[in-house]
């Protein structure tokens, strides 16, 4: 094994502080879809990548601005890091930096706390992470 792969391997089992919240962006459909059944296997390009995409506090900003743009009714979940172990997987994405992919299906039991994300301006308007 190359060196870079096993720094990657150490890097993807947990290059964050345990017990952290990781933050997961659903559309107004998606969160009511998902309290309907108490789970999802996540947005259309999750369930196409195999995995459900996640965000860091750090992180979950830009992917608002990236991927969420002018969007209305979304809803930011967050989750509860230790309890998607081991199924929760660190791997390189924008740039190179890791983000959290869950490899399961997202539960309600999963979910720590729940708010909107109203557009203030030209941005989205996050709480206190």
């Amino acid at each position: 094994m190359c060196h870079h792969r096993a720094v990657l391997d150490r890097a993807t089992q947990h290059p964050h502080d345990p017990g952290m919240a990781i933050y997961k962006i659903f559309r107004a459909s998606e969160w009511e879809e998902f309290r309907a059944a108490g789970r999802t296997l996540g947005a259309p390009i999750d369930r196409h990548d195999g995995y459900i995409h996640l965000s860091t506090a750090a992180q979950v900003e830009e992917t608002a601005a990236r991927h969420f743009e002018g969007e209305e009714g979304l809803m930011l979940l967050a989750v509860d890091e230790a309890g998607l172990v081991p199924e929760l997987k660190w791997e390189p994405s924008r740039g190179g930096a890791l983000f959290p992919h869950l490899y399961r299906e997202l539960r309600s039991e999963d979910v720590l706390w729940s708010a909107p994300l109203p557009i203030e301006g030209r941005r989205h308007g996050f709480p206190p992470l």
